[in-house]
Order: C-alpha cells, then structure tokens, then sequence
C-alpha cells in the first residue's frame, strides 16, 4: 500500500453529450459547496517522520509540546506514537524495528506497510528543521482545534438547554480558548544553573532593598510579613479556622492592604512595571460583593458594620464614611461573589483579569465552596477536595501570583481542651496540607473563654474575668506549615466592631491609635 497523501483535486465529472438540451453538470469545487478541508500539512508530518526514523535525535527536540493526536493524519500518528514509545525505551526507531512493532500488533498496512516507511526515511535530506516540521504540524492541529471550538460553541448556541444559559456558554468558550492558548506554549525546559542563581540573587536584592525585607505581596502586618518575607509568586497560602474566628475578616484586611499599596512606575521603554502592593481579585464564594465592599467600608471608616446596614449614623459618621469611600474608589480590587463557582470558570476569569488589568493577588473564599474541575468531579469528597488544591496551586504557577484560599476546619477542634488548630485539623482532606506553601491558623481565644463564664459572684468568675482581660480582643495567626521559612505564632489585635485585624502592640496589648 502506498501512502503519498490524501489526493489533491476531486476525479472529474463525466459530462454529457453536447446535442442533448439538457445543461451540462458544473464541476463546483469545495469552497463552492460550502466544505474547507480542515488545516493540515501532510509534507511536515511526513518530513518529521522521515527525519526521525534517519536520526532519532530529532525526536527530542519536538516531544516537548508535540503528541500523536496533533497529526491531521492518523496512520502518521501512528508511526510517530510507536517510533516516540521505541526510543523512550531505548531502543532504535528505524524502518524496520517499526515493521517489527506494527507486525506484531497487524496494523503493518494500517501505515502503509514496509514500502511507506522506507519512503519516510529515504526521502529526507536533513534533520535539522525538525523542529520546525513539528511547530508547523502543531499550528495545524491548533487551527482544526479552533474550528472544532467554532462548531461547538454554534451547536450549543441553538440547543436550547435550561440548565445550560447564554451567559454560561460564553464561559464554556471562554475556558476552551484559554485552554488551547496555554497548552499551546512549549515551555521554557531546563534552566542553567547560573540563570537560577541570578533569579535568586535578584529576589535577594529586592528583600535586602525593600523596606521591611519584604520580597512578596505584603499582607499589610510587619510582624507576619517577617515571618512570610510577604506572599510569593506562585505560592499557595491556606489561611484555616473554624467558624466566627474571623478568616474572612484577616484575608479582607490583608488582600485591601496589598491593593491600597498598589503602586507601579513607567519603564524607560514606556511599559508599565508594578513595584507596591498588588491588583487583586477575590472570590467571594459565600458573601455578596455588597456585603464585603461594606466591610471595608465599615473598616476604613471605623464605623461599625451594623450601624452602616441599619442607617445608625449621625452626620459626623456619614461624612466619614463618604471620605473613606472616596479613598478607596481607586484601590484596584476586583471582586467575583458568584455561587457554587468552578475552578475551571475561576481559572478562566482570572486569566482574564490577569490580561485586562494585570492580575498579581487571588483571594477565595472559600476553598470547600468550590466545585471541582469536570474532569476530576467525583463522588469521593476528598478526591474533590484534593482536585481543587492542586488546581489552585497549578493556577498560582501558571498565571505567576501568590493565592490565598480560605478553608474551614473539622470539629476535632471543639473535643480537645486546648482550641488552637492544628495541621491535622484541616477538613476532608490532607492534601490541602500537601499542596499548599504555607498553612496558618486564626485563633482567637476570648471567642472560647467567653462562653465558659461561671456563675456571677463566684471566685471562678473573677478569675475567669482575670483571663478574659488578659485575651481580650487579642488573635493569633498560626503559622503551621511554610516551605521557606519558619513557623510559629504572630498576635494581632481585633477590633470585632469593625472586623479588623491591626498590628498587636506587645506593651499593653493595645491596637494602633485611630
């Protein structure tokens, strides 16, 4: 069987004798008729082929980004599955050690046969531009992915699905586009030992020329930016607690920190660089954005969030809260409070924002509120949970920005006599633990010590009201876990009227002056 390629033109029509008075048929070619042959490049594919069964080393210098489904020939992604499979054993990939393969298996006339493969290999002259024969054979398959993406997202625009809305089908495209994009780059491979040691003395620099030896995102608290060095690029960070410990509250505090810090300069080349704080996005999977913008609000203005919602407010409150509006207008803080959100659709919208306006914070809240990817849904809740972590540590990598997930945590912690969380605590799942950067912990002890009041009058009650003056509004971030760097306990103080956390002052436990 011989294999030059699919045929180039279409036999031509018979024709019919010229004295009938019938109109002769038109030939009409394939754009007439309303069909395009999909992108392809058979001569690439056959080149590569031929260029790999001469010198196995060309191989290696396309089996980063190219697999066998990307050729528009399947017999062609055939030959070079089983000539990747010879050579990753180590064995030689050659005309005939593939007859020997296919053979084996009855698929020898599927490719071509014994005469095709020779075909391959006698017709090449070099190897060098193999890897250009496989950026063409992957431009190809991206183009025929792009169409398949086309016809999908047209054929679910006119089914008419309830469960299926416009809004969610632009997100499905959306996600499809973007996965074809980033699976689409080649990467970077190895890098010189010399090229990471000058990355690490550039971030060496930065902490050494920063105020506060800060090199990351800082989370607005010195004392836990010291023992962080602040939030890193690609890091994952899981700030755990159980409920009313106020996670919500401290991951608030520190993403709006990061945003009012924003600040970036014009490079000499006319680009703009970010040199402060960040461009944060928070998922906000359990609160409206209306509700988290009021607590910000009620933070800023330190005017209580209840007296904001219940119109509490005299003249002198109201004008505050309108000048702390004002400030805050500005803070580039974006944020997304749809429900029962996937990853998938998160990864899709943050990829977004990272293009739109330079994306460099993610904050959810929180993580047991996501959906898994679809991919990895499952009935196991732990496989869900452990699915997620590693989609949130993978988006931190891809779009190169520290991300904060909010998780809660099991009951043990209620059964044991001492409250403080620990590691084992985390709920439904220990991958959590293994996925991520850094774990930490709020607590706040005056939340515990206060429901245990004896009775009134008693010597218990003043020695219990000995202890609620010794915590009273004092909070604890837990470092439990910190890949690069060590662990231990940071104080703050919490100002629970107008859920902020602020820098713990050691001498009186008193919180910064207003």
């Amino acid at each position: 069987m011989t294999r030059p390629g699919p045929p180039d033109s279409v036999p031509a029509m018979a024709t019919l004798p010229q004295n009938q008075n019938v109109a002769p048929l038109r030939e009409e070619s394939d754009e007439q008729i309303g069909y395009r042959t999909p992108p392809h490049n058979f001569e690439a594919e056959m080149a590569l082929l031929g260029a790999i069964l001469t010198n196995n080393r060309a191989y290696e210098r396309v089996s980063e980004f190219l697999r066998s489904d990307h050729f528009a020939d399947p017999a062609h992604g055939r030959i070079y599955e089983a000539a990747a499979r010879l050579i990753e054993a180590g064995q030689i990939a050659d005309p005939v050690t593939l007859k020997n393969f296919f053979e084996a298996d009855g698929s020898l006339t599927d490719v071509g046969g014994t005469q095709y493969l020779a075909r391959l290999a006698g017709s090449v002259v070099t190897f060098v531009n193999a890897t250009d024969y496989g950026r063409t054979i992957y431009d190809r398959h991206l183009r025929r992915a792009l169409i398949a993406i086309a016809h999908d997202v047209a054929d679910r625009a006119h089914d008419y699905d309830l469960d299926v809305d416009a809004i969610k089908q632009i997100e499905l495209a959306e996600e499809g586009l973007f996965d074809l994009a980033t699976s689409g780059k080649y990467g970077e491979g190895f890098k010189t030992f010399q090229t990471a040691l000058t990355d690490a003395v550039d971030i060496a620099l930065a902490a050494y020329k920063s105020d506060g030896n800060v090199t990351g995102v800082s989370s607005g608290f010195p004392d836990l930016d010291g023992m962080l060095g602040g939030m890193h690029k690609g890091e994952l960070l899981v700030l755990a607690g159980r409920p009313s410990m106020g996670k919500t509250a401290l991951v608030t505090n520190m993403a709006f920190a990061a945003a009012k810090a924003y600040r970036e300069e014009i490079a000499e080349d006319g680009t703009k660089r970010q040199v402060d704080g960040a461009v944060v996005g928070f998922f906000s999977l359990e609160m409206s954005a209306e509700e988290l913008a009021t607590r910000i609000l009620a933070e800023e203005a330190r005017i209580s969030s209840a007296k904001i919602r219940r119109g509490e407010m005299g003249q002198e409150d109201f004008n505050r809260l309108v000048q702390a509006s004002q400030r805050l207008a500005a803070a580039p803080f974006f944020i997304d409070d749809s429900a029962a959100l996937s990853v998938s659709a998160m990864r899709t919208r943050a990829r977004r924002l990272k293009r739109q306006h330079g994306l460099s914070l993610i904050v959810v809240d929180y993580l047991q509120l996501l959906r898994p990817p679809t991919e990895h849904r499952v009935e196991n809740r732990v496989q869900e949970i452990a699915a997620i972590t590693r989609s949130l540590k993978a988006l931190a990598k891809e779009l190169d920005v520290p991300v904060i997930a909010l998780s809660q945590l099991s009951r043990a912690v209620e059964q044991r006599e001492d409250k403080r969380p620990q590691l084992a605590d985390l709920r439904e799942s220990g991958t959590i633990e293994q996925d991520s950067d850094v774990v930490m912990f709020v607590y706040r002890p005056e939340y515990y010590l206060e429901r245990q009041e004896p009775d009134l009058g008693t010597d218990k009650h003043m020695e219990w009201q000995a202890s609620m003056d010794r915590v009273h509004n004092l909070a604890e971030v837990i470092v439990a876990k910190q890949r690069n760097g060590p662990i231990g306990t940071v104080k703050l103080y919490f100002r629970k009227e107008f859920t902020r956390f602020e820098t713990y002052q050691s001498d009186d436990r008193s919180p910064e002056p207003l």
